[in-house]
């Protein structure tokens, strides 16, 4: 079966200021590099639907909901925090990123296609259940685990976010279920200053120091994270993907290289094989430089796919 890949046109229209790292430019970078590694044809495409209001409520409160939605503007940029912007295309983009991940969990646990990368913006796990931060509106990978959980009726959905910063949003909503395991590694002390003491059995957080390259990473995440995720035995498994732990990007201080995407995603896809039938859903968090994010992007899309 093909890997499905899901995205939207307003997502290239969200666009918080030239001065923003986190800018269309990044789903431009990794649409180019997927046709030049010729693995673009290949996927099954898809257009990422609106999330339903009931589908965000699983994860954030209606208060937060009505006041993101008063806080659009129709000209220039509003300012959720001094990170995350919107201008008058950013709701529309959110919700087709959280709806893209939606979609995402349809089709993987559908059998459509075996797994699915959401090639969306803006990324989700820095959203708390009540807050946008860290350039998140909406916690795109809690939206899509939740709606494993109640939709789909599975009892068990890990997330491994291997974005270079701590998955505070995805903790804060999931803290408390232990359906949901959440195994986060991460440059610490580093944005946004949390996660390292906050852990429980099912909240794995792996704090790293700064200038953690390929084999110290790969050693705690086979160390501390793998026998948590084999004895939890998910039946979905869901990527935080960020890749911006590239030793080419200079938003953290992390050395790891586009075999080191390759060999996590490998070691996700053992734990979807052995206990999830192979069902994973891979949604896009950081990743700042473009070259360094378009060919990462494209690795850990062609180790997904088998090909």
């Amino acid at each position: 079966m093909h890997t499905a890949y899901i995205t939207h046109p307003s997502c290239l229209q969200h666009n918080m200021g030239d001065w923003h790292p986190e800018s269309p430019a990044r789903l431009r970078a990794i649409d180019d590099r997927l046709h030049a590694a010729h693995l673009f044809d290949f996927l099954a495409h898809h257009e990422a639907p609106c999330v339903h209001r009931s589908q965000l409520l699983r994860v954030h409160d209606a208060a937060y909901l009505d006041a993101v939605e008063a806080a659009a503007p129709r000209e220039g940029v509003h300012m959720l925090d001094p990170d995350t912007g919107m201008n008058p295309h950013s709701l529309e983009a959110a919700r087709h990123a959280a709806g893209g991940a939606v979609m995402a969990v349809d089709r993987v646990i559908q059998g459509a296609e075996a797994n699915a990368f959401v090639a969306t913006r803006p990324p989700g796990h820095h959203a708390t259940r009540n807050q946008a931060m860290g350039f998140c509106i909406f916690n795109n990978v809690a939206v899509a685990a939740a709606h494993a959980l109640e939709q789909h009726g599975l009892e068990r959905v890990a997330i491994v976010d291997f974005d270079v910063h701590h998955g505070n949003g995805t903790e804060d909503i999931f803290h408390d279920d232990p359906r949901v395991m959440l195994c986060s590694t991460f440059q610490h002390p580093y944005y946004p200053f949390r996660g390292a003491g906050s852990g429980n059995e099912h909240i794995i957080n792996v704090p790293l120091p700064a200038g953690t390259a390929g084999p110290a990473y790969r050693e705690a995440f086979s160390a501390q994270i793998m026998p948590r995720l084999e004895a939890f035995r998910p039946q979905m498994l869901c990527c935080s993907a960020g890749f911006d732990g590239h030793r080419e990007d200079d938003m953290a201080q992390f050395g790891l290289v586009e075999a080191d995407y390759v060999w996590i995603t490998e070691q996700v896809m053992g734990v979807a094989a052995r206990h999830a039938e192979r069902r994973i859903v891979s949604v896009l968090e950081g990743g700042y430089d473009l070259s360094a994010l378009g060919r990462s992007v494209a690795a850990h899309i062609k180790t997904l796919a088998a090909l």
